[in-house]
């Protein structure tokens, strides 16, 4: 096993605590990170995000780490434990808007997200509403009087 980067400052206790078990449970499985990418749903580069605190793993991906390692029961339901604690005090930028608060959290299902506002269209005035109107209809009266000319 390669030794870890450290684990940046200012982490929340919580989250450091997490990752640290996290970290230990995948040194006992003795297997590299694309070992263990192969044997769960998640890539050797997601594995390396989680395991360096830059983003918080789904609680799937906990679950899949404990499997992998030969945790039921209670050892596996206190590593979960864990990481709601963490994902609680997980520190993250301030979201722009409330859509964005969910939109690039995996833990957050994308049947949860809030929907995005779909955005405004630019507004036109009455005015061209109705000179469109009125240009539809004159090319519908030059089409009608077109056939009847053309066809007696």
């Amino acid at each position: 096993m390669g030794a870890w980067q450290p684990l940046p400052d200012g982490l929340p206790s919580e989250v450091r605590h997490f990752v640290e078990q996290l970290r230990q449970l995948k040194d006992a499985t003795g297997l590299s990170l694309a070992s263990l990418g192969a044997r769960t749903a998640y890539s050797k580069s997601s594995w390396q995000r989680y395991l360096n605190a830059v983003q918080p793993p789904p609680r799937q991906a906990v679950a899949a780490l404990c499997r992998v390692a030969g945790l039921v029961g209670a050892d596996a339901e206190r590593h979960v434990v864990r990481w709601e604690l963490a994902v609680e005090a997980w520190p993250r930028p301030k979201p722009e808007s409330p859509a964005e608060e969910y939109r690039d959290d995996p833990t957050v299902p994308w049947w949860d997200r809030p929907e995005e506002p779909a955005p405004e269209a630019p507004s036109r005035p009455a005015g061209h509403l109705l000179l469109y109107a009125a240009l539809l209809l004159l090319a519908l009266l030059c089409t009608a009087v077109g056939g009847a000319v053309v066809f007696g």
